[in-house]
């Protein structure tokens, strides 16, 4: 896993970032998931103007990192802004609890062992947004993180369709921590957004609100705690009743009713805990990370964001056989 830091404007953390890698001989462009074709670079031209109206920054980003590079910058933008839109391989299992005692956010990223070598842990301190710390398996974009105020982010992805022009999973990922401090501020820019691919957004903020986000082109759906019940789980498959309809059976999608089956009868059978959500995340209440490495994936990092304490506990790995370190390099502002 790569460990990245970046400061200053967002072009300048992308050159600085972009030019590194060249210097070390490590060319974006080379690596065979660096797909560009005519579809692709179609769809990302009608994706850009959406970014340049709601985060024209991450643009910016782009643009240093193709400039470090040394390549082209419409490329660049076409990889990442098709990224989640055009093939499914991402999966994952996000966890939210919130009662008097506890406020946490725990996530899976399950993918391909082929790559867990370029994977990110990242801490950002750019210039006019909150600063956080996330991980990703990709770059720019995140797939979970917590920023200064709190504010818990996992996402989760679903086979895409009905796909149209808007802002991917990685990049709503990311403009949340970059730009709010609250659920309430996370629901409002997803209802207000164009959203591109399919995905959960798995919420926790500092005040103890917790919420799933079920969304795509056509439709938000918000999953809270049911009555009694102090947590929301999903996996790779929308749960709620009018987004069922958008789910595809005949896919590889990595046992995630059993996973979402196995986390939602822990949590609802036992006490809420952090040690709960680490046990869960492990595998120790049943299938969940029990991946066969000689098929090519596993459990490649989890994480746990323990928001009322402050605290970020991560494993570079599968939780069943790695242990979780805790993480004290980001410093909290609430």
């Amino acid at each position: 896993m790569y460990y990245g830091r970046f400061k200053g404007s967002h072009y300048d953390c992308g050159i600085h970032w972009g030019t590194l890698l060249r210097q070390n001989h490590k060319l974006i462009a080379n690596q065979h998931t660096f797909v560009i074709n005519e579809t692709r670079k179609e769809f990302a031209k009608k994706c850009l103007p959406i970014y340049e109206r709601y985060y024209p920054e991450i643009l910016y980003e782009i643009k240093g990192i193709a400039d470090g590079q040394q390549t082209s910058y419409e490329d660049m933008l076409t990889f990442l802004l098709c990224m989640y839109c055009f093939e499914f391989q991402n999966k994952c299992t996000c966890i939210a609890i919130s009662d008097k005692n506890h406020i946490i956010l725990g996530r899976n990223s399950d993918f391909l062992t082929e790559l867990e070598n370029l994977y990110m842990n990242c801490l950002y301190h750019l210039d006019g947004c909150y600063s956080f710390h996330g991980n990703t398996t990709a770059f720019v974009e995140m797939e979970d993180g917590i920023n200064e105020y709190g504010l818990a982010v996992g996402m989760t992805f679903i086979y895409p369709q009905n796909i149209m022009p808007g802002m991917n999973a990685g990049m709503l990922v990311r403009y949340i921590l970059e730009k709010c401090q609250t659920l309430q501020e996370v629901i409002s820019f997803i209802k207000s957004v164009p959203i591109a691919s399919n995905q959960t957004i798995t919420i926790a903020d500092s005040l103890g609100n917790i919420a799933i986000l079920e969304c795509h082109s056509q439709n938000v759906e918000i999953i809270y705690p049911l009555e009694n019940e102090n947590f929301v789980v999903t996996t790779n498959h929308f749960h709620s009743s009018s987004m069922k309809k958008y789910n595809k059976y005949d896919i590889d999608d990595w046992n995630s009713s059993l996973r979402h089956q196995v986390a939602y009868q822990a949590l609802k059978n036992n006490h809420l805990s952090a040690q709960l959500v680490l046990d869960i995340l492990s595998g120790k209440h049943g299938f969940m990370c029990q991946y066969d490495r000689k098929k090519g994936a596993d459990t490649v990092w989890s994480v746990i964001y323990d928001v009322k304490n402050k605290a970020i506990y991560r494993v570079e790995g599968n939780p069943s056989r790695k242990p979780y370190k805790k993480d004290d390099r980001f410093l909290f502002s609430y």
